[in-house]
């Protein structure tokens, strides 16, 4: 007797048809495009809004700048000098022997580990705060109780004049390697607002060490310095 031939099970089953994948070219995959279109707006718009801001700071900058230099020739020529040596020797090192990126990197994660208790700190005060400017001020402060010699503020004016400006280059360097900076704003913006914090700290610090740097007379300078440039500017524009 011939054997019987029964049907492949499987092919007895009926084929089961394909899904579509879930939200594949349906309402999600719109939604998400309008979304990041929107997204990619917004940043856009701020940016432009950082980038006004930061026009705005630049006059700013320069009266404080102003300010400063006139604070700061009050006091004897021979310090003025020592300070600035300060400045001039670090961008000597810095643009002709070796860039010091350890020296900030330390000191930025010194503030990160001093406001860890914050953590909205953690991320801003390591470029807002010269860390090593602070220090100095601080152990010359302390020093100076007990030490009677001009030795010690002429070394701490220099520390003051390369760490100062230390912050400044390496704060600046690291906002500008930032990616996604539209117009670069961020960096206008974030640069200018550190050169006018960092100024006015120092600025706080030299009125306690001499009596001929006014912190008060620093900051009405800057002020009508600044609303000077304004109002110049002002009636520039809308002059008919």
């Amino acid at each position: 007797m011939a054997k019987k031939e029964f049907p492949d099970k499987q092919a007895a089953k009926p084929q089961e048809k394909e899904k579509p994948a879930a939200n594949e070219g349906g309402a999600g995959g719109l939604l998400g495009d309008f979304s990041s279109k929107i997204s990619g707006l917004t940043s856009k718009l701020f940016g432009i809004f950082k980038f006004i801001l930061a026009i705005i700071l630049l006059p700013l900058l320069y009266s404080t700048i102003v300010s400063f230099i006139n604070e700061f020739s009050q006091i004897d020529t021979g310090l003025q000098r020592i300070f600035y040596s300060g400045v001039a020797s670090f961008l000597g090192i810095y643009l002709f022997i070796w860039e010091p990126a350890v020296i900030y990197n330390k000191g930025h994660r010194l503030m990160e580990v001093t406001f860890s208790f914050f953590k909205p700190m953690v991320n801003v005060a390591p470029f807002l705060l010269p860390i090593y400017t602070i220090f100095i001020f601080i152990i010359y402060g302390i020093l100076s109780f007990w030490v009677r010699g001009s030795w010690l503020i002429q070394y701490a004016l220099f520390l003051i004049g390369f760490t100062g400006i230390l912050h400044l280059v390496f704060a600046s360097k690291t906002i500008r390697s930032k990616k996604g900076d539209f117009l670069k704003a961020n960096y206008i913006f974030s640069s200018c607002f550190i050169f006018i914090l960092n100024l006015s700290l120092m600025a706080l610090g030299l009125s306690f060490i001499f009596e001929r740097f006014s912190f008060v007379n620093f900051c009405n300078v800057s002020f009508t310095t600044f609303q000077n440039i304004l109002q110049a500017a002002f009636k520039q524009l809308f002059m008919f």
